[in-house]
């Protein structure tokens, strides 16, 4: 192992016993003087034959159906439903590997085109589709990896799902967090994890220049666009003024599909535990709005309350205020319910209070409270941006 030059040649060795395998059933690997052990030469002289071939490389075989189920699981179709099954890559000589290919989707594969050159052939088929040359082919491109941006909590909020065909646009609202925060900024990710700090950073750019507001009230409107031949434009508009900032990211993520495929694995490997600290953040910005909404409608209808019901929602808001500052799960949740209680018996008297001072009757009973939403609905109350 120590010596480079034994381990080219065993290497060599094997590649050339890994070929033979594809025609006969067994070879011979005949080393002379691979190596050395105290001035006096060794020689390696060893039969090996196919099966035992096969029994050595049966688990990088079956590894390979995994992205092969994964296709069509996203493709939405059956092995049954494919019209043909074309090899890519010399490896797939191996019979071995033409066996279980077989056997998964029902079909011997075609071995019209050399394994070799079809990648190749299919590059030079989409670059004549997007010059314009070949007309009569369409040939779907997808995103290897979904694309989002980083929101409150450093939570990843995807906008274009992985395996979505391009060209594809999609655009979605967010506001802010804070009172009167005057820019944001638009973090670019791309990955599957739910955690920003999982994946990986495109690009960052600013759209500042946003009038003071209350928080929640200013609507950005963030869009993904990615064009036919894989370049991805992410824009930020502020609706109420109409500026806009942008950034371009050319085709290609930087990743190799071997990079690609670890992105995914580890998704699927960490999503039991991706998922749980999804929720524990959720709950988190949950507790945090509230908090803001209770404090904004205090202020707005407390005046009408009576004393008691009053100081029950401020005893609720002040233990809730406690547990959020804790990252108290279990505290945040009784919080939010012992606050939603004080809310829900202060309510009657609450539009009693707002319909008599409007020339109205009074209110039923059991009429809805008021909103917790600063916002349309349709817009997430979602932190795109530290406050600068």
């Amino acid at each position: 192992r120590k010596d480079p030059m034994s381990l080219q040649r065993l290497k060599e060795a094997a590649e050339k016993a890994k070929i033979e395998f594809s025609s006969s059933t067994e070879t011979e690997i005949n080393l002379p003087y691979i190596t050395a052990i105290d001035n006096v030469p060794k020689h390696l002289v060893k039969k090996l034959t196919r099966a035992k071939f096969e029994q050595l490389v049966d688990s990088l075989v079956e590894r390979t159906l995994e992205p092969c189920r994964k296709a069509l699981k996203d493709a939405g179709i059956s092995a049954a439903e494919l019209d043909e099954v074309i090899l890519v890559g010399g490896s797939t000589r191996i019979p071995k590997i033409q066996e279980v290919v077989e056997k998964f989707f029902g079909k011997k594969p075609n071995k019209g085109v050399n394994p070799d050159e079809v990648v190749a052939i299919g590059a030079s088929i989409q670059g004549g589709v997007l010059t314009g040359e070949v007309k009569d082919v369409l040939l779907l491109d997808v995103t290897p990896l979904s694309l989002g941006i980083e929101t409150l909590g450093g939570v990843f909020t995807k906008l274009i799902e992985s395996n979505t065909t391009i060209p594809t646009k999609k655009s979605e609202t967010f506001s802010t967090a804070a009172e009167n925060q005057p820019s944001v900024e638009i973090n670019v990710l791309q990955g599957e994890r739910p955690m920003a700090k999982d994946n990986k950073n495109l690009g960052r750019f600013i759209l500042d220049g946003i009038p003071p507001a209350p928080r929640g009230v200013p609507q950005i409107e963030v869009t993904f666009d990615i064009d036919a031949n894989g370049i991805l434009q992410v824009s930020a508009l502020d609706k109420g003024t109409g500026k806009k900032q942008n950034i371009r990211i050319e085709a290609g993520s930087g990743l190799s599909k071997e990079e690609i495929e670890k992105m995914k694995n580890d998704a699927r490997m960490n999503e039991d535990a991706d998922k749980k600290l999804r929720e524990e953040i959720e709950k988190v910005n949950m507790a945090d709005s509230q908090i803001f909404n209770t404090e904004k409608q205090l202020k707005d209808y407390g005046d009408k309350l009576p004393e008691d019901k009053k100081a029950n929602i401020e005893q609720a808001l002040s233990n809730l205020k406690t547990a959020h500052g804790a990252k108290d799960l279990a505290g945040i949740d009784a919080g939010l319910e012992a606050l939603n209680q004080a809310w829900q018996a202060a309510s009657e008297e609450l539009y009693k209070a707002m319909n008599e001072q409007q020339g109205q009757p009074g209110g039923a009973p059991g009429a809805e409270s008021t909103s917790n939403n600063t916002a349309s609905d349709e817009v997430q109350d979602a932190e795109i941006v530290e406050e600068k």
